[in-house]
């Protein structure tokens, strides 16, 4: 097993390299995890930053004494993966998160297409932002990454365009027998991609045409119908394998 991930604002160690961990994070490494003296830790801020450690104590019930030797940093992974997801219905787009994360996505754009049955309003909207960013954040915790996705705010059809417009590679997942196969997509050794997971109802035609004036066409996984909280997943693992992220 790899060491245990926790989540930390800064890296200042005291004297002798000693750390303390405290707060929801110690609490959940000592009372929940059960850490004990001698045993493998990872603190990091999520955007890059880490530092193995060491336990050496425990003080209470939420707060663990860990020593740091020193703080590294992660590069920035190359070429870079944004997936604008469709709102789902229900908790389908934390399940998107959660498994995009695990996979390996960089970044997860909310998108308010117009056959999206859910829509993020008012307080509701800045809850359900707030519930992705925690799952990204968690389940990069999970997973073990130091360098956790971003979630942004929730674009508008046009600011997906644009996003398009500025990426190496931009594709829109669309179930269409004439799209050709993402499979074999000529992809940037570098850069940014960018990938456009539609709602349940799928992308509509005004939509694909805004897209296509930015420079992404549509592209298909396989011969079956992926749910919208499932293709990101998939088409993200295809283009980590195709990359040589994962290699």
């Amino acid at each position: 097993m790899t060491a245990p991930v926790f989540v930390v604002e800064h890296f200042d160690a005291g004297d002798g390299g000693r750390y303390a961990l405290d707060g929801p994070e110690g609490r959940h490494a000592v009372s929940v995890k059960r850490l004990r003296a001698g045993e493998d830790v990872v603190l990091t801020d999520g955007a890059g930053r880490w530092a193995e450690c060491v336990v050496v104590d425990t003080e209470g019930k939420d707060r663990l004494i860990v020593h740091m030797d020193s703080v590294a940093e992660e590069p920035v992974e190359s070429p870079r993966i944004t997936v604008v997801q469709a709102l789902p219905k229900g908790d389908r787009g934390e399940l998107a998160v959660e498994t995009m994360t695990e996979t390996g996505v960089d970044a997860v754009v909310p998108w308010t297409a117009s056959r999206c049955i859910t829509q993020w309003k008012g307080e509701r909207g800045l809850k359900a932002l707030a519930k992705w960013r925690a799952t990204a954040r968690e389940a990069g915790k999970q997973s073990r990454r130091v360098r956790f996705p971003e979630v942004a705010d929730a674009a508008s059809t046009k600011q997906v365009a644009a996003l398009l417009a500025d990426a190496d590679f931009a594709a829109v997942l669309h179930e269409e027998g004439s799209s050709d196969p993402l499979a074999t997509a000529e992809l940037p050794a570098a850069g940014h991609i960018v990938l456009v997971v539609g709602p349940e109802g799928g992308v509509s035609p005004e939509e694909l045409a805004v897209f296509a004036e930015s420079g992404a066409k549509p592209y298909r996984l396989g011969r079956s119908v992926l749910r919208t909280s499932t293709a990101g997943t998939a088409a993200t693992a295809l283009l980590l394998g195709r990359t040589g992220r994962w290699s």
